[in-house]
């Protein structure tokens, strides 16, 4: 199925309000943050369920996995349902499965719940592409970003936060917590979320099936994908791993103080707006560059000082805040490009982007928690290098053919 075949009807000039914005980034936020809770947790999550330390990395993988999954089943019907239907449902699947986790009697059961909750939390990648839609073209990477800076600061206070209260309660907290945020926010959207209804007229087999063709038709697609997958398994492969370090024999922290350290990587949220604007005036490709080789040399200086010292830990940091500085501007640098392919097929291609991603994120957490149990700290960031290695590469190759 080519691009070319997917013709919009001609419609108003798109429109996006400032309020508008708020609440569509304060929606991402609250929703995406439920698929991180669990990651600096994974110490006391799988110590009261019996988790072995080596299957530690699938506390977050099973959310990566149900994530990924409703990114290729889910999402796509963003093209064909109307919207805020849509979202409403994600978001009450995500209530549900937040308070059958916070009662879990065993690993099992939480993990089947964790991969609910990912399921769930794929409202966000509906909301993405409405405000793309919503967002007129001379803007739209702005926008975008923005709404995208609401989702990346959901992220990195989603760790801090669930520290604190598993730190001032339990874990089992934070996910009736998150639970009872969930049914307040449904609240919220039903009355306030635009309605936008779908002109694309297929099966929901149909749907599915074209989201391969869309794949190979589409290179920019395909590069955007790798690019961002091979530094999301960097980005899933360290916040995995550094609370189990940062807990460990060399330094010795307590859930408060893994709380404040993940709180230093809510900063490299400002990259979304950045590189939004930068997408807008054209320096996609440059951008594209910074942002790979920034995580490269993020993972490299944590290597620079002996484990336990106070120059490793601000070495950690620094990499926190540039890792997730990396992996922010280049997802909304993707964005930009595929959103701007074909209005009425974002929400697959959105699929195919973020489908990728988080497979490779997913495999990303597992192989931290491995490597880790293994080598060490050591090992992990080898192995977490590997990937943006070779984005950056074939990153070098395409510019030198005249590609993004």
């Amino acid at each position: 199925m080519s691009l070319d075949h997917v013709k919009a009807p001609r419609l108003a000039p798109p429109q996006i309000s400032p309020g508008t914005i708020l609440l569509l980034a304060a929606a991402c936020g609250l929703i995406v943050a439920n698929i991180y809770y669990a990651q600096p947790l994974i110490g006391p999550i799988s110590q009261s369920l019996g988790l072995a330390p080596q299957a530690a990395g699938l506390i977050v993988t099973m959310s990566q996995i149900g994530y990924g999954a409703g990114l290729m089943f889910i999402v796509p019907l963003g093209d064909l349902i109307e919207n805020r239907r849509l979202v409403l449902a994600s978001v009450a699947l995500s209530a549900v499965a937040l308070a059958a986790a916070a009662f879990a009697p065993s690993a099992a059961v939480f993990l089947v719940c964790a991969g609910a909750i990912g399921l769930g939390s794929v409202a966000v990648q509906i909301l993405v592409p409405l405000a793309a839609h919503l967002a007129p073209d001379a803007t739209r990477g702005r926008v975008v970003g923005m709404v995208s800076s609401g989702l990346m600061i959901g992220i990195m206070l989603a760790r801090p936060v669930s520290s604190f209260i598993a730190a001032q309660s339990s874990w089992r907290a934070v996910f009736i917590a998150s639970a009872a945020m969930m049914v307040a926010l449904a609240a919220v959207l039903s009355r306030a979320l635009p309605v936008r209804a779908p002109h694309t007229r297929m099966t929901y087999g149909a749907l599915i099936a074209s989201m391969a063709h869309l794949a190979a038709a589409t290179p920019i697609l395909r590069r955007r994908a790798f690019y961002q997958a091979c530094l999301f398994f960097a980005f899933s492969l360290f916040w995995t791993t550094t609370p189990l370090l940062l807990a460990g024999p060399h330094y010795q922290l307590t859930q408060n103080g893994i709380a404040l350290f993940a709180l230093a990587g809510v900063s490299g949220a400002i990259a979304a707006p950045i590189s939004g604007r930068l997408a807008d005036r054209g320096f996609s490709r440059p951008a594209t560059g910074a942002a790979i080789a920034l995580v490269i040399a993020a993972l490299l200086m944590t290597l620079y000082a002996a484990p336990g010292s106070s120059l490793a830990l601000a070495l950690l940091v620094a990499a926190a805040i540039a890792i997730d500085f990396g992996v922010q501007a280049n997802l909304v640098l993707g964005f930009r490009a595929i959103f701007a392919l074909a209005p009425e097929a974002r929400g697959r291609l959105n699929g195919v982007y973020l489908a990728s991603l988080f497979a490779a994120g997913a495999v990303g957490s597992a192989a931290g928690a491995w490597a880790y149990a293994r080598g060490g700290w050591t090992l992990a960031c080898f192995v977490g290098l590997a990937p943006p290695l070779v984005a950056l590469a074939r990153f070098v190759f395409s510019a030198a053919r005249g590609r993004e």
